[in-house]
């Protein structure tokens, strides 16, 4: 159940990325790319490939800190939240602005604000691998690998 609407306030950060929905949503949920795009991860450790609603793991930070993770609500091509180490954490959203374009959003608590600045480089980092993949041959952009 996703009880965002009634929950504590987040605070926002969002790009605007010329390629498909899907495309930005790949990437958010191919627990492979996170290093890619997540400045603070250096690596994930999961059983699964792709997140899931009952996705469970940890991640390595660049600092060396490993914290176990789980997802905290899930819609499946729109938006999902975790908790790191037991703390609210980001939520991640897509919002379909047509074929080719559309709306990526990360969503803190109040004591995460200061990761905004992080989810800021996470957002132009998603926005070159996205369109990367839309003009160049990569496994995101269809469901052939």
């Amino acid at each position: 159940m996703n009880d965002e609407a009634n929950g504590p306030r987040r605070w926002h950060a969002s790009k605007t990325i010329d390629a498909p929905a899907s495309v930005v949503w790949g990437l958010l949920v191919d627990i492979s790319c996170w290093a890619q795009w997540g400045p603070s991860i250096r690596s994930v450790t999961c059983d699964e490939s792709t997140l899931t609603a009952s996705s469970r793991g940890a991640v390595h930070t660049i600092i060396g800190l490993t914290l176990p993770f789980e997802v905290t609500a899930f819609d499946d091509g729109v938006a999902w939240s975790w908790s790191v180490a037991g703390v609210p954490a980001t939520d991640h959203s897509v919002e379909s602005l047509g074929d080719d374009r559309c709306l990526l959003t990360f969503g803190v608590p109040l004591i995460g604000l200061p990761y905004l600045a992080v989810c800021r480089v996470a957002l132009s980092r998603i926005d070159r691998l996205a369109t990367g993949a839309r003009v160049g041959t990569s496994e995101h952009g269809s469901d052939e690998g």
